[in-house]
């Protein structure tokens, strides 16, 4: 599933939806001028109060690192936001890398992981704090119990935007929405910007995704501007989204 097909599916769902170019494309335009173009977006958040504030999700594969430092810049900024997982289980690193801690979504909390992490031996355990393991945790367990599987709750509850920090997720993310669709007016924009699942490079990514979301609200129409606002993006981050509308 490539970036071309992606854009190219927003543009039909626009156009079946009736959109028209409310302002001069950015197609073609230089690095400056995209640049430009997310930030006077951005600002409009802050300039006035939008007519109506968007739901937000963001999901990695375990719901422990790339989701939730988002969860917790989103949350700061104001947006609605909840974190999910969209793996199997909750998987993190163990003593060696074919001996991975598991965990249950929707069970265990961060509080009763982080209790188990401390009982393995002390070399893992020095092991898990020099990875910032514990630092995550009680960063997570300020900002809900446990941690949830996508899967589970996107029946129950509806998001504008969705954004993914892997491709894979993303992938199942999508594959989920489709498979839920009943012929609903209800439209989500999926995005993925990848992230490698460190604690140093969630810290840096999560600020860009809100810059992006933020552009996002700020638009009148996202489903007609949603092509410049990617564009813009990339111009100013350095990072191409994926992205593409599922009705559910």
């Amino acid at each position: 599933m490539t970036t071309r097909r992606m854009n190219a599916f927003a543009v039909d769902r626009a156009e079946v939806n009736g959109c028209a170019d409310t302002e001069p494309s950015l197609f073609g335009a230089s690095r400056v001028a995209r640049r430009d173009a997310l930030d006077r977006r951005a600002r409009r958040m802050s300039d006035a109060p939008p007519a109506r504030a968007s739901r937000y999700a963001v999901v990695c594969a375990a719901n422990f690192n790339r989701s939730m430092e988002a969860h917790r810049v989103f949350a700061d900024a104001g947006l609605d936001v909840a974190s999910f997982g969209a793996g199997a289980r909750v998987k993190l690193p163990g003593a060696s890398r074919d001996d991975p801690n598991v965990y249950a979504f929707d069970d265990i909390s961060y509080e009763d992981i982080a209790s188990d992490l401390e009982r393995q031996p002390r070399e893992t355990v020095e092991n898990y704090e020099a990875r910032g393991m514990f630092d995550m945790l009680r960063r997570n367990a300020k900002i809900k119990p446990r941690p949830n599987r996508w899967q589970t709750h996107s029946e129950a509850e509806r998001f504008d935007v969705v954004v993914c920090f892997e491709e894979r997720v993303f992938d199942l993310v999508v594959r989920d929405l489709r498979e839920k669709e009943k012929g609903a007016d209800a439209r989500a924009l999926v995005v993925n910007v990848d992230v490698r699942d460190s604690h140093g490079e969630s810290v840096e990514a999560a600020p860009k995704a809100l810059r992006l979301c933020q552009a996002l609200e700020a638009s009148e129409e996202w489903e007609c501007e949603v092509d410049d606002i990617m564009d813009a993006f990339e111009a100013k981050e350095g990072m191409r989204p994926l992205y593409t509308v599922c009705y559910y």
